[in-house]
């Protein structure tokens, strides 16, 4: 990802849930006290009012309900405002009704004691439905108002829907603190971890300078939790410097040695002379070969697990195309279709020398067989960004699938008349493998031979 770190867009996610969660459980639990305390705190102040009622009302001596409550509450005054009060008759020897003003003459049902039963102190709360649809809390009890068991039913009823809506705007403000504080969290912790991790950043910075070539070491001041990492690597990189050199020093060694005896077989081989003396030179030269490729085998697979190597691709097959044009001036070759420099320029993550072998090869091969035509061009590879494809054509005979697999077979020539020892296609082949890419042999639409050879890209971005 451009510009930010694959690690801190993780911490910084899951730190962000952690918070999203935490609020929206904080939130509920605060919700669900309020809500609680709020319900508790209404049924409460109708549990008061409606003792200060049973306090207010008495027995006329005719035996009629007698009394004018006051709760000092205007709402109990407005016609159809949720909120009544109302005593009635529980005994046969007491009559009459008592009614607040909001009320009226009307009548709200009370369920039956079976469906709504009394607490042990004679008292029970339920739910009910006022004069105007609205929900309604009532707290019901039976009070004995004199030494003549007269009794009476004492009710009061609360708009709970004005309850509920105080409870709705109470949610709604705590969702819109939680949500500006969540977002401050968020946005205060991605700054902290961006800000936490940013040394990384200039480690990664490092590495690609390494990566590009650019520097031999990490180089900079890190941070001491950093340091030890910034250390390890640098000795890593180190190491496999010396691997690297000590494989080229064997290589060397190796080249030197075998150099005098098969020297002095060549010329044995001229001293004998006649078809031995050919056979022996030959052979001669093909263990020279041979050799000489497995040791850059051996340089190869040593670098390929070291130090990173970088060759621009377009400079180096404008000089195999100059150099083939010169040796098959009777051939056109189209040069490779690739810009020679600028951002888009295509860079081989390896060694120039082992790129100039594999592609050598390939247009030495185009060169003895293509009728006029050679084509060459270079190309990324579609849906693979780290990979980058040369492809060399020519107008010759081609080769069908059968000859396509012999001809990637060591020392195999289909047509012994061509000058050659058989392992150009094989040693690309082997090259290309080493640095973990691929040759395919396909018909091309001049007519011949198509060899497409995909390699790894260096690409800076991968680091930076």
């Amino acid at each position: 990802m451009p510009g930010f770190d694959r690690l801190a867009v993780r911490v910084i996610a899951f730190s962000s849930l952690w918070v999203l969660a935490a609020i929206f459980v904080i939130g509920g639990v605060i919700s669900a006290i309020y809500s609680q305390t709020a319900s508790r705190g209404f049924e409460n102040l109708l549990v008061a009012q409606l003792y200060n009622i049973v306090a207010s009302v008495a027995v006329s001596p005719e035996g009629n309900l007698a009394g004018s409550p006051d709760l000092g509450d205007l709402r109990y005054s407005q016609p159809l405002s949720g909120w009544y009060w109302e005593v009635l008759p529980a005994s046969d020897n007491l009559k009459g009704r008592l009614a607040s003003i909001s009320l009226g003459p009307a009548d709200i049902p009370a369920p039956s004691p079976v469906l709504a039963p009394f607490d042990p102190s004679y008292r029970r709360t339920y739910e009910a439905r006022g004069l105007e649809g609205e929900a309604l809390t009532v707290v019901e009890t039976e009070i004995v108002l004199d030494g003549d068991n007269r009794a009476a039913r004492f009710r009061v009823m609360g708009n709970a829907s004005l309850l509920q809506a105080d409870i709705r705007q109470f949610d709604r403000t705590l969702a819109i603190y939680l949500a500006v504080f969540g977002l401050g969290s968020i946005v205060i912790n991605a700054l902290t971890i961006l800000f936490g991790l940013k040394p990384l950043t200039g480690v990664r910075r490092a590495l690609g300078e390494v990566r590009a070539g650019r520097a031999e070491r990490l180089v900079g001041t890190f941070p001491i939790e950093i340091r030890p990492l910034a250390v390890e690597m640098n000795a890593l990189i180190d190491n496999n410097r010396r691997i690297v050199e000590r494989a080229r020093t064997q290589v060397g060694n190796l080249a030197h040695s075998m150099k005098t005896p098969l020297a002095v077989l060549k010329n044995e081989s001229v001293t004998i002379g006649g078809e031995k003396g050919r056979l022996v030179l030959d052979q001669c030269e093909r263990m020279q070969f041979q050799v000489q490729h497995y040791l850059d085998r051996a340089r190869v697979a040593a670098q390929s697990e070291g130090v990173v190597f970088r060759t621009p691709v377009a400079p180096v097959l404008d000089r195999l195309v100059r150099v083939i044009g010169k040796l098959s001036p009777e051939l056109t070759i189209e040069g490779p279709a690739a810009a020679a420099a600028g951002p888009g320029e295509l860079v081989f993550a390896g060694e120039q020398q082992d790129y100039e072998e594999m592609v050598g090869n390939i247009l030495e091969n185009a060169s003895k067989w293509a009728a006029a035509r050679i084509r060459v061009a270079v190309a990324p590879v579609d849906g693979e960004p780290d990979m980058f494809a040369t492809v060399v054509e020519d107008d010759g005979k081609g080769l069908d699938e059968a000859e396509i697999a012999e001809a990637l077979k060591r020392g195999r020539r289909l047509d012994e008349r061509k000058p050659g020892s058989g392992l150009g296609l094989s040693i690309v082949s082997d090259l290309v493998r080493e640095y973990r890419g691929d040759l395919a042999l396909s018909r091309s639409d001049l007519g011949g031979l198509r060899a497409t050879i995909r390699l790894p890209l260096a690409l800076d971005r991968q680091l930076s």
